[in-house]
Order: structure tokens, then sequence, then C-alpha cells
């Protein structure tokens, strides 16, 4: 019978070495915004599951999903213009 241990060493054995890059950290930082809207949003949906929707669940979930279709446009629209303005010579 094999352990998992052993597996679990030979997997993180690696773990120190794969560290994100600073371009990736600056892209999870370019997208916070919308993850944090997203987890508003969840939050919002997930509070409703074990009780009947009221009027104020329905408003809230509303404004949380509002503001994630704002962080995505504004996350699309920064993006079209660093397209936009990158490859010029």
């Amino acid at each position: 019978m094999e352990h998992i241990v052993t597996v679990q060493d030979a997997v993180t054995a690696f773990a120190p070495w794969r560290e994100p890059t600073d371009a990736e950290l600056d892209a999870i930082e370019l997208e916070m915004p919308v993850i944090t809207a997203d987890i508003a949003l969840l939050d919002a949906q997930i509070m409703t599951l074990d009780r009947p929707v009221t009027e104020l669940d329905i408003r809230r979930i509303r404004r949380a999903h509002n503001r994630l279709l704002t962080a995505r446009r504004e996350l699309s629209n920064r993006s079209a213009v660093a397209d936009l303005s990158g490859g010029a010579a």
C-alpha cells in the first residue's frame, strides 16, 4: 500500500521554485476589482440559499451584479486602451 505522504512530498518538492512572476502578480492586481466584485455577488447569492428571497435580497444581488459588470467593463476598456497604445513604433 502506498502512502499519500510520499506523493505529497514529490509534488511539493518544487513548490519554492514555482512563485508567481512580477507580470503575473501585476495581472492579478489589475483584475482584483473584478475578483472582489465576483466574490460580493457570490456572497449575496449564497445568503439566499437557505431561506426565501426577500426584496432586499433581490436588490443586494442586483447591485452586486451591476458592480461586477462595471468592474468587467472597466477592465476590458483598460485592456483595449493598452492594446491600442502598445504597438506603435
